[in-house]
């Protein structure tokens, strides 16, 4: 039983629930653990139904393919290590993932040339240790479109959020500290130099 579940994890709702996920034994591959998953979803609702998603450090793409089971437009999932990729890639072919686009890049650089203002879920789950949330973060908090939320899971307590989002909701299970952020609407300019 501790052997399967160290190996894998399982899609906990939508579509593909309780499919499972290969969990590659790769440094830093972490997965995001079924309970805060299950708490994460909660928080967001169950149908991401129209949403465009991206998982900026996919790892076993638990985050990525658990907002595709639940609707999502499209989902991006980012991974630099070519056997994660593989695996990712296998993983969509299985489920008929259809809506999972996967690419091998650098979090970092993607993130500083991504689509401002375009999705509205995104995932920062970097490698724990590896000092990269600060500047994922800031990357990735210009992306989110309006009313859009921004996802980050630490093994430290999370900073405040950065200009422009809110706090939504936070937790802690056991090492992991997990938060969701939310970009606030803006209401629309009135026009200036106009009589009524």
């Amino acid at each position: 039983m501790s052997e399967r579940r160290a190996h894998e994890v399982r899609i906990i709702g939508g579509q593909w629930k309780r499919s499972r996920l290969p969990v590659a034994d790769r440094p830093g591959l972490r997965p995001s653990p079924d309970r805060v998953r299950e708490t994460l979803f909660n928080w967001l609702g169950q149908d991401l139904g129209g949403w465009r998603v991206l998982d900026a450090f996919a790892g076993s793409g638990a985050l990525g393919f658990e907002a595709a089971s639940r609707g999502a437009a499209s989902v991006r999932l980012l991974e630099q290590d070519a056997a994660l990729v593989r695996s990712l890639q296998a993983s969509k072919a299985r489920l008929g993932a259809d809506v999972v686009a996967i690419e091998r890049a650098d979090a970092l650089a993607w993130l500083a040339r991504g689509p401002r203002g375009h999705f509205q879920l995104i995932f920062l789950d970097p490698p724990f240790g590896a000092g990269l949330h600060a500047q994922a973060i800031e990357r990735a908090a210009p992306l989110l479109a309006e009313g859009g939320f921004l996802y980050v899971e630490s093994d430290e307590a999370l900073p405040d959020p950065p200009q422009g989002l809110e706090a939504f909701r936070r937790g802690r299970a056991g090492a992991v500290h997990h938060g969701l952020w939310r970009r606030r609407y803006t209401a629309p300019a009135a026009s200036q130099g106009m009589s009524p």
